[in-house]
């Protein structure tokens, strides 16, 4: 096999996702619903060769974020012994789809350092083909076992889908992605404006986007279905730093 920088080669890599019996055609689209989910293929068994389960994931992330709150960071794998070591490869014990957004930096907020977290950071934190491949990555190469979709408050990329009014260029993308998941209420004037509406639609957001997940990669799914991943969702609140688990 066949690694660069520990990247595992491409040809490697669709191996193992599975993805060497797909056409090119499908393969651009990268996560197309597949009728035969029984077609895909994943590795017998983890490539991290320590792998840490979902649930001890979770607890590395609550307690960071418990540290990041209480303003008592360690501010672990950060020195030059670690940078040298994960130079060569990676095992992240979890992956985040998180937010763009300049004040939701995952490392932070979650007090990790250098291979720790797998991230993928897009505005709405929203489940692209290319985030779907991006933790297909992370889950089949690098024995990731949780994946946390984390939103945030008062998120940009939310309001403009509530206004449902035109966005300039390509963003308009990223806010069709997450209109389907609104809070299917009477969208009055005071409604939208209201603040415990737009919570409610962040909180939509990111479990719609977890279902996007299961449900558009078959990759993910039958990982799942084998327990040996687990999606969740988690909000973080801009005026606390604190995460919650949802």
């Amino acid at each position: 096999m066949s690694r660069i920088n520990g990247f595992v080669g491409r040809r490697h890599f669709l191996k193992i996702a599975g993805l060497t019996t797909l056409s090119i055609g499908s393969l651009t689209a990268c996560n197309e619903i597949i009728t035969n989910r029984s077609e895909i293929i994943i590795p017998e068994t983890n490539p991290n060769p320590n792998p840490v389960s979902a649930n001890e994931a979770q607890r590395r992330l609550v307690e960071g974020n418990r540290r990041f709150i209480n303003q008592s960071r360690r501010y672990p794998n950060q020195s030059k012994r670690r940078l040298q070591s994960v130079s060569k490869t990676q095992y992240p014990y979890a992956a985040i789809l998180g937010c763009a957004d300049s004040r939701v930096p995952p490392e932070l907020t979650f007090d990790q350092g250098l291979g720790d977290l797998f991230v993928v950071r897009v505005a709405g934190n929203i489940a692209s083909d290319e985030a779907i491949g991006s933790l297909e990555y992370s889950t089949t190469a690098l024995g990731t076992e949780l994946i946390v979709v984390l939103g945030h408050e008062r998120c940009g990329a939310v309001k403009a889908a509530i206004k449902n009014q035109p966005v300039p260029g390509k963003v308009g993308s990223i806010v069709d992605e997450i209109r389907p998941a609104l809070p299917q209420i009477q969208q009055r004037t005071n409604d939208i404006n209201d603040s415990n509406y737009e919570q409610n639609a962040i909180i939509n957001n990111i479990q719609y986007q977890v279902e996007r997940l299961q449900n558009n990669s078959a990759v993910l799914a039958k990982l799942i279905r084998a327990g040996r991943l687990n999606v969740v969702g988690a909000f973080y609140d801009l005026d606390t730093g604190k995460v919650n688990f949802i």
